[in-house]
């Protein structure tokens, strides 16, 4: 199985860098059921005053490669059900508020862990990322009232907030790091016993995790905070 752990950055003609694996893993399964042309779940939360076509985001994986995006978007407050995740060959959680994506995604977690565990690849863009993780990040900007990140990646909260994910990876997971400042909230979790340590991932950029361990691809870094002896570490990730 692989997790696929984006953190954001879309470009409407697609990145074969970030999702490239991605689609080459769904093509694979897709021929395992006799598809020439994988069928890719998008599942997306669209707050009331979005602008634009979801449609236009699944376009883009169509653009980098031969798929059949199907798109599944509701508003914020709705809940996905099991029918999108029917005869599909690979399953992307698009990027929005992570509270709002974790709420959709919850009466699925068993059956997402289940597919993805028997090899359904899985990719989280961006708030699809956050939730991935077992103890995930969804939002917040300040640790005890102290500012750790831009007041403008909260999520809509206040407190930097942690909640059970879907489960497909050990380790927290922030996004838009380089682009919007997230990284200090990872650390501040992390040193505040929040989280055991993650990830925070540039734009542009994927971490890849599967049984043969760790890939990164893109334009970006993936940065790694840890809780070692000596204090929080903090470095790029070489995979």
């Amino acid at each position: 199985m692989s997790i696929h752990l984006v953190g954001g950055g879309w470009r409407p003609a697609g990145d074969a860098d970030v999702v490239g694996v991605f689609l080459e893993e769904a093509a694979g399964r897709a021929a395992g059921s006799g598809r020439m042309v994988p069928r890719i779940g998008v599942l997306l939360v669209v707050p009331d005053d979005a602008e634009g076509d979801p449609a236009e985001f699944a376009a883009a994986f169509a653009a980098v490669a031969p798929a059949q995006p199907v798109v599944t978007a509701i508003a914020e407050g709705e809940v996905f059900t099991s029918a999108v995740l029917s005869d599909i060959d690979g399953l992307v959680v698009g990027g929005g508020l992570a509270p709002a994506y974790l709420a959709a995604v919850h009466p699925l977690i068993d059956e997402i862990r289940l597919l993805v565990g028997d090899g359904l690849p899985y990719l989280g863009y961006s708030a699809g990322a956050m939730i991935a993780a077992d103890r995930a990040i969804v939002g917040g900007w300040r640790m005890d009232g102290v500012p750790v990140c831009p007041a403008e990646t909260a999520e809509d909260l206040d407190e930097v907030a942690v909640a059970e994910g879907i489960g497909l990876v050990d380790l927290a997971v922030d996004v838009h790091a380089a682009q919007w400042g997230t990284l200090g909230r990872l650390v501040a979790a992390t040193e505040g016993g929040l989280v055991e340590g993650g990830v925070a991932i540039d734009e542009g950029t994927v971490l890849i995790v599967n049984d043969d361990g760790l890939r990164i691809s893109g334009a970006g870094n993936v940065w790694r905070v840890l809780d070692d002896a000596a204090g929080i570490l903090v470095g790029t990730l070489d995979a």
